[in-house]
């Protein structure tokens, strides 16, 4: 494992502390980004079903749809910014799992 140094400052340090009641910098940090992760997950999820649910299909039938013309108008400023949002938000979601597990 690589380690750095890092500079809190001690509010910081009292704020991590106080909200993971870890006394140990790392397991604070491991907590808070895990609950982070968490909660960015849960987020990125609602927005994913959010798509699925206006389309009536997931991502994947989505961009086969798009391709070959059964969703109209795919080439459309909505159209193509919900691709790219719904693409955007599975691909940080899946980064985000990622990372969670290198926490674990």
């Amino acid at each position: 494992m690589v380690t750095k140094s890092i500079t809190l400052s001690n509010p910081i340090y009292e704020i991590l502390q106080q909200t993971t009641g870890a006394s140990n910098i790392n397991d604070a940090l491991s907590k808070i980004l895990k609950d982070f992760f968490q909660l960015k997950i849960y987020a990125l999820q609602e927005k994913i079903s959010m798509y699925e649910k206006k389309y009536g299909m997931s991502f994947a039938d989505f961009e086969e749809a798009c391709k070959t013309g059964k969703i109209e108008n795919s080439y459309s400023y909505e159209i193509e910014k919900d691709n790219w949002d719904w693409d955007a938000s599975i691909i940080e979601m899946e980064d985000l799992m990622e990372y969670e597990q290198w926490l674990s």
